[in-house]
Order: structure tokens, then C-alpha cells, then sequence
């Protein structure tokens, strides 16, 4: 008993084993990481905000006058509907005016435009008036755009084959003379075009 006893007494003033602590030194992996942060801070480009430069003319009050067989007029309505025709629409004056306002599909718009810019008698010299109406969609305005920026790169390319004269007197390719305008399209303009307008389907129309 006393035996145990001693052995007991004896174990328990044994010294336990310390655990030894251990302690990492995060200066080197922050220093790291800096010296990461700072190379791509100093390497990478930085994303530049996307600006569209536009450049507006100074407004000018002056009366043009323009000749009705050089003005084509495309029209886009609020329901998707666009109609053109070529000059003025007056039925009163003229009841048998053949030059109705017609409608066309906005995929066709660059073969118009590209016909009638390209016509002999107004070759380099018909005025293009796009109207608008306020309510229309954006999407197809900026699709009848398109259309007509498509059909002005091949009346460029078709006027290069041709020459006029300068003025030294020199033969040159033919120099393309856009002329284009936008405007708001006003509620007599619908009325007319309604009224007067060629009947038809308009694939723009959902």
C-alpha cells in the first residue's frame, strides 16, 4: 500500500513535458503581397471611361431653298410603319401626284437610297430628310440609320468611277456630297402620310 503509495507521490512531481509554441512571421508575406499590389498597380492600364465624341455645328437661321425633285423623305411613324417619297406632298394642288408616300421595309431602305442618290438627274446633289416621330422606337431609328450609312458607302464607291473637273481644270474621281437632315415629325405630317400614304404591309410593324 505504502508501495503504491510512493509510486503515486513520484509521478505526480514527474515534470509534465512543456508543448513549445510555435510563432510565424507574417512581415515577409505582407511585404510580398505589397511589393504584388504595387507592381500591378504600376503595370496594369488603367480602364479609360468611354466617351462618343460629337461634334454639333453652331445653329444657323437660313432659308434653303431646295428643289422638290432633289428632297427624299423617309419617315419613320410611332407604330413602326416608314414610308418615303421624293419631293412634296400636296394633293390639293396636285390630286395626281404619283409621288405618294409609299411603304417600305427598313432592310430595303439602303437600295432606296442608294437608286435615288444615284439618279442622273440629282446625281451628288439629293438632300435626304429623315422625320421622326417623337414616340417611335429607338432601336428602329437606329436601324434606318444604318441602312443609310450602308448605302452611302456604296454611292462613294460608285461616284469614285466617275470623273468631273476641278478646279485647275484636272479630271478627278467624283467627290461625294452628302447632304442629310433629321426632324422631328409633326402631327400635319402624320395626317398627311396617313391620308396620302400608299397602302401596305411594313415589316417593321410588331
Amino acid at each position: 500500500m505504502d508501495n503504491a503509495s510512493e509510486k503515486r507521490g513520484k509521478a505526480a512531481k514527474r515534470k509534465q513535458k512543456k508543448r513549445v509554441g510555435f510563432h510565424i512571421d507574417m512581415t515577409p508575406l505582407v511585404d510580398i503581397t505589397f511589393l504584388l499590389l504595387m507592381f500591378f498597380l504600376f503595370t496594369t492600364t488603367m480602364l479609360k471611361p468611354q466617351v462618343m465624341e460629337m461634334r454639333i455645328p453652331p445653329e444657323i437661321y437660313a432659308e434653303v431653298e431646295v428643289k422638290a425633285s432633289e428632297l427624299l423623305t423617309i419617315s419613320l411613324l410611332e407604330d413602326g410603319r416608314t414610308y418615303w417619297f421624293v419631293g412634296t406632298i400636296d394633293l390639293e394642288k396636285d390630286p395626281n401626284n404619283p409621288n405618294r408616300p409609299q411603304l417600305i421595309s427598313i432592310d430595303s431602305i439602303k437600295y432606296l437610297a442608294f437608286e435615288q442618290n444615284l439618279k442622273p438627274n440629282v446625281k451628288n446633289r439629293l438632300i435626304t430628310l429623315f422625320s421622326i416621330d417623337e414616340k417611335a422606337k429607338y432601336d428602329l431609328m437606329i436601324a434606318v440609320l444604318d441602312q443609310l450609312n450602308v448605302a452611302e458607302m456604296s454611292i462613294i464607291e460608285e461616284l469614285s468611277k466617275e470623273t468631273e473637273e476641278n478646279e485647275q481644270g484636272e479630271l478627278v474621281p467624283i467627290q461625294r456630297k452628302r447632304r442629310f437632315t433629321i426632324s422631328v415629325l409633326n402631327d400635319e405630317d402624320k395626317t398627311r402620310l396617313t391620308k396620302t400614304g400608299v397602302e401596305g404591309v411594313s415589316e417593321n410593324v410588331n
